[in-house]
């Protein structure tokens, strides 16, 4: 798939190729949830954890005898209904991670690019160096692409660039090494340089 390249001033300067041949995918959103719900489960760590009523210190003592108080039955006062008392049903550490096919996982990247480049909001530019990290200049290459919300995809090595960009309302930087499926459907807009191109085809091919 073509993509056109432009320069800072967002004028068209040439076209360069995406290694990208979209399959007919039968449930493409389903596909998607399942690939956005596994990475998103994988981030949550399992580690929270709460007090059951036979966890909670003290409690042992019945607090008052069984009849002729007036009051309710009592037990324990780690009772869940008292307060300071345990949690009934709370969360405990667990594994929330999900597995997902490694086919299915790549199928899903590059549907969803394929989509992107399709809608025209894979915006390849000529160049991003900047001789020292400048916001300003980064600001003046966003208005000039009239982008309120993006995605910026780099590589290392450019420190100044991301230095540039980062504190920029809306925008995002990715490196293309860690680059995924939910970053490119969050993102109507994805900047990426000339230079970064043969590295998108290359994730492209080895998923």
């Amino acid at each position: 798939m073509k993509v056109k390249v432009v320069n800072r001033e967002s004028q068209v300067v040439g076209d360069i190729e995406i290694d990208i041949q979209p399959k007919e995918v039968k449930n493409k959103g389903v596909l998607f949830n399942r690939v956005v719900r596994t990475m998103l489960m994988n981030r949550r760590q399992g580690t929270v954890s709460t007090k059951t009523r036979g966890e909670v210190s003290g409690g042992g003592k019945k607090p008052w005898r069984q009849k002729g108080t007036g009051r309710a039955r009592a037990g324990s006062i780690r009772s869940p209904l008292w307060v300071g008392g345990g949690v009934i049903f709370g969360p405990k550490p667990r594994d929330y991670d999900l597995k997902m096919n490694k086919k299915e996982k790549r199928l899903a990247f590059i549907e969803a690019l394929s989509q992107r480049i399709e809608e025209g909001g894979l915006i390849v530019v000529d160049e991003l160096n900047f001789e020292a990290p400048k916001t300003k200049e980064a600001k003046k290459l966003v208005d000039a692409l009239k982008l309120n919300k993006a995605l910026f995809v780099l590589e290392k090595g450019m420190e100044n660039a991301y230095l540039s960009l980062r504190n920029l309302k809306g925008i995002e930087v990715r490196n293309i090494d860690t680059l995924n499926t939910y970053d490119v459907l969050r993102f109507k807009n994805i900047v990426i340089p000339k230079s970064v191109v043969d590295k998108l085809n290359r994730r492209i091919a080895n998923g």
